[in-house]
């Protein structure tokens, strides 16, 4: 069978297992990111977002708010790589192992585009196992 393993997943397991903390994550359904799985949080329980790559902040914002929902409180957040140069911020303190400026173009402003060159998005194949 096929599967995707998302990134942020498996780092989120691992910081977890690092801590010797339980991990949850939260999934689209129906384009409504959610705690599904029989996921729950407490209000004594502590949340730490962990991403992979931080581009605008946005979907780490988002799991943020999703996990105060459930009744979580937020502390902290971190990323491998913070790829807004620092501009992404939050609420709780954030923190990653690597900052970089990488930017950022909408479609009618980004200079490979007006120069005919394809557009790759590297890592964008599902894991199969």
């Amino acid at each position: 069978s096929q599967r995707t393993i998302k990134p942020g997943l498996v780092i989120g397991h691992e910081v977890g297992r690092a801590l010797g903390v339980r991990a949850l994550f939260a999934e689209r359904q129906d384009g409504v990111l959610t705690l599904r799985r029989g996921f729950m949080l407490a209000e004594s329980d502590r949340v730490l977002v962990v991403e992979d790559v931080c581009t605008t902040g946005g979907s780490t914002r988002e799991t943020m708010q999703v996990a105060t929902a459930a009744g979580g409180h937020v502390v902290g957040a971190a990323a491998i790589v913070d790829r807004s140069g620092g501009k992404a911020t939050f609420d709780v303190p954030f923190h990653a192992l690597l900052s970089i400026d990488l930017p950022t173009y909408q479609p009618d402003a980004c200079p490979l585009c007006a120069q005919g060159l394809p557009v790759v998005k590297p890592g964008s194949r599902p894991v199969v196992a």
